[in-house]
């Protein structure tokens, strides 16, 4: 990381590459896009000291609009070529940006390996539970019975849990967010970087011309605050327009207790994203019967896959001492004549 005399203070534009994003009319890839740009401003490191690692999708467009280094690699590969970018150059902040059908679909095993290592990379999904690039047809988050190119009569499988995929994986850092909240997603994004270790960042985002609506039910904002709960770490896990809402443990699961605003009970829940058990619960809540959870979902410390890497290789080098003449002449050998 690079340091100076002054601390230079960094705009969303200096982050902005001169080529035109060319998204959809409205979609909120250009939140996204918007988001990360500011992120990367409030972080305070220049442009060249990151990178965007993308796969195949609308999402993977993201590395052409940033004015940082990019690679557009293909469809579900972003995070091996990722990883080998950060344990080449470890100052580097690497950013992978992914989708729902490139990261969890043919890049699941890559993404799976990815948070058990826990490189110290930065890794943004972006789903909108359809395949969008190629025109509709449905991915692993699509919801049953959904009605798209590829199932004329509904999926008839259970939808993809990207935020449970990563918690069971031991991802040390899990965080959920909807496109929509630009300002908390800028904030999360920096609690992401912030953090040493792969971060995962699952991130809402309509698709307005092949699944519109998916999340109106708890984005939708006259009736967000109702169907959304804020989480954060060492705060009550409390929701609804005037928070009068909060979750309680019941009987080895979680309920749903109303109070008086401004008279929260003791037996709402304070949120710990260090508990795993508390964690998996928060996880687990299926809407509409509870609120979908939005912030910093866990966070741990843990060793990470390349400090790991260059500890080895340092390591090596004190046991072994090259010889290159013993090298050569070791093993079988022979003259030709």
């Amino acid at each position: 990381m690079s340091t100076t005399a002054e601390t230079i203070k960094y705009k969303a534009n200096d982050f902005k590459s001169t080529a035109e994003p060319r998204w959809c009319p409205g979609c909120e890839d250009y939140a996204i896009l918007k988001a990360v740009q500011t992120a990367m401003a409030q972080i305070g490191r220049p442009s060249n000291e990151h990178a965007v690692v993308s796969g195949i999708g609308c999402s993977s467009r993201f590395p052409y609009y940033m004015g940082t280094y990019g690679f557009h690699t293909i469809h579900g590969r972003p995070l091996p070529i990722a990883t080998g970018l950060k344990i080449s150059n470890p100052e580097l902040a690497v950013w992978v940006v992914t989708g729902d059908g490139d990261g969890i679909s043919i890049g699941g095993n890559h993404l799976m390996h990815a948070l058990r290592r826990n490189a110290d990379i930065t890794i943004l999904l972006f789903d909108n539970r359809i395949y969008g690039l190629t025109k509709g047809q449905y991915s692993p988050t699509s919801e049953k019975g959904k009605i798209n190119k590829t199932a004329p009569y509904g999926t008839i499988e259970e939808p993809a849990d990207p935020t449970g995929l990563a918690i069971e994986c031991g991802a040390s850092f899990v965080a959920q967010i909807s496109a929509t909240y630009v300002k908390e997603l800028v904030n999360v994004l920096v609690e992401a970087y912030n953090h040493k270790g792969t971060s995962f960042v699952h991130i809402y985002q309509n698709c307005y011309i092949y699944n519109n609506g998916a999340f109106d039910g708890f984005t939708e904002r006259s009736i967000r605050d109702d169907n959304n709960i804020k989480v954060e770490h060492q705060k009550p896990l409390v929701f609804g327009e005037k928070n009068n809402k909060g979750l309680v443990m019941g009987y080895g699961k979680l309920e749903i207790v109303e109070f008086e605003p401004e008279n929260v009970p003791d037996s709402v829940i304070i949120y710990d994203e260090t508990d795993l058990s508390l964690v998996r619960m928060i996880s687990d809540m299926k809407f509409p019967e509870f609120p979908v959870p939005m912030g910093v979902i866990k966070r741990v410390k843990s060793p990470t896959f390349d400090d790991a890497i260059h500890e080895q290789i340092e390591s090596a080098k004190t046991k072994f001492k090259p010889d290159l003449e013993k090298l050569i002449s070791s093993g079988d050998t022979w003259e030709v004549k």
